[in-house]
C-alpha cells in the first residue's frame, strides 16, 4: 500500500467525523482471529440501512491511526453508502475484547468483575459475529452493541482477559447473546418485555448495586425539547399506558394538540437520548413547563448487571460463580475457530 493510498483513506476518516487531525502510520502485522467494527460517531451515529448497497472506495490500510483523540490499530477499510461512508476497524479479536473491558467497566474494578466483563464480552462479540459474518462488519463500536475505543486498555483489563482466553458462555452448545447492561435498579427485566423474544437462559433476578451512579436519578426535561425529539406540537400531556411484567414501564401516551399517541419506553429512551432517560424504570411528574422523571438504574436492565456483578465480586463470588447467577443453565467453553 503506498504513501498516496493511505493519506486517502485517512482522508475519508476526516469527512467522516468531521475531525481536524488523523494521523496513519503502516503497518505489515498480520492477524488471524479477527472481527471487523463498524466505528461510530457518538454525536451522529449512522450505520447502514439493512439492503443499503455499499461500495468499497479503497483496499485495507494496516497500521496505526488516530481519530478525535481515538488511537486504532489493526486494518482500516472505507465504504461508502447512500447515507455516507462507513469506517470499519478489522482487529485481532482479543485485542478487541481488551478494549471493550477497559471502555465497558475500567480497570479499577475487583478483578473477577473484570474476568466476568471479559467473558461476556467476548462471548457477546462472538455470537455477533456469528450473525452478522456476511455484512461488512459484525458489531458497532457503540452503545448499540457494547463499546469499543480503539487501542483503549492496560495491565488489569489485560490481565483478565488473559485468564479467561476464549471462554465465552454457551448453551445447548452454542454461543449465548450475552445481553448486559450497567445498572438494573433492584431488578432485572425479562427480554420478552423489550425485545419481543425469551431466551431458556435470562430471567429476571433481584440485584444489588447501590454504588452506581444511576442507583437512584432525576432528570428534568423541559416539554420544548421533549417536542423536538418526539416531532410533536402543542404538547398537553404524557401518561404510563402500560407496564411490564418487573414493574417497569412498557409504554407511555403522549398527548398534543394532533391528538394521543403511543410511544414504547425504550422508544422514549432512545428519541429523549439515552443518559436523558437513564432507564425505562422510572415515574414522571408535570411541572410547569417541564416533565421531572425519577427514576433507578441505566440501560435495557436484560441479562447481567455490571454494578450488581461488581457488588457480588466484593463479597467473595468468583466469575464463574456470577455468570451462572445472571445466566442460568449456561456453560462457560472455549469458542470455536479462536487460533
Amino acid at each position: 500500500m503506498t504513501g498516496y493510498r493511505i493519506k486517502i483513506i485517512c482522508l475519508f476518516v476526516f469527512f467522516i467525523f468531521s475531525l481536524s487531525t488523523v494521523y496513519c502510520l503502516p503497518s505489515t502485522d498480520v492477524y488471524a482471529d479477527t472481527i471487523r467494527v463498524l466505528i461510530l460517531d457518538e454525536d451522529s451515529p449512522r450505520i447502514p440501512a439493512k439492503n443499503e448497497p455499499l461500495e468499497k472506495v479503497s483496499e485495507k490500510v494496516k497500521g496505526d491511526f488516530l481519530v478525535s483523540g481515538v488511537h486504532y490499530t489493526g486494518e482500516i477499510e472505507v465504504w461508502k453508502g447512500k447515507n455516507g461512508l462507513y469506517v470499519v476497524n478489522e482487529i485481532p479479536f482479543e485485542e478487541y475484547v481488551k478494549s471493550v473491558v477497559m471502555a465497558e467497566v475500567g480497570t479499577n474494578w475487583e478483578m473477577e468483575a473484570l474476568k466476568v466483563q471479559a467473558i461476556i464480552s467476548r462471548t457477546y462479540a462472538v455470537y455477533q459475529r456469528n450473525m452478522n459474518g456476511t455484512l461488512r462488519y459484525h458489531i458497532t463500536s457503540s452503545v448499540l452493541h457494547q463499546v469499543y475505543k480503539g487501542n483503549y486498555s492496560d495491565a488489569r483489563a489485560a490481565t483478565a482477559v488473559e485468564k479467561t482466553s476464549g471462554e465465552i458462555l454457551t448453551f445447548n452448545g452454542k454461543p449465548i447473546e450475552a445481553l448486559y447492561h450497567s445498572t438494573a435498579g433492584g431488578k432485572t427485566e425479562l427480554p420478552e418485555e423489550v425485545f419481543g423474544k425469551s431466551y431458556p437462559y435470562i430471567k429476571s433476578v433481584e440485584t444489588s448495586g447501590e454504588a452506581s451512579p444511576y442507583w437512584i436519578w432525576e432528570r428534568k426535561i423541559p416539554l420544548s425539547e421533549i417536542e423536538k425529539s418526539l416531532n410533536i406540537s402543542g404538547f398537553k400531556d404524557m401518561a404510563v399506558r402500560s407496564y411490564t411484567s418487573t414493574g417497569r414501564v412498557k409504554e407511555v401516551t403522549v398527548t398534543s394538540e394532533s391528538g394521543e399517541r403511543t410511544i414504547k419506553s425504550n422508544d422514549l429512551r432512545k428519541q429523549l437520548g439515552w443518559q436523558r432517560l437513564p432507564s425505562t424504570n422510572f415515574t414522571m411528574t408535570k411541572l410547569n413547563d417541564s416533565i421531572i422523571f425519577e427514576g433507578k438504574g441505566y440501560g435495557h436492565g436484560i441479562g447481567l448487571c455490571q454494578w450488581s456483578a461488581l457488588e457480588m465480586a466484593k463479597k467473595g463470588k468468583n466469575y464463574r460463580e456470577i455468570l451462572s447467577f445472571f445466566y442460568p443453565g449456561t456453560e462457560i467453553q472455549l469458542y470455536e475457530g479462536r487460533r
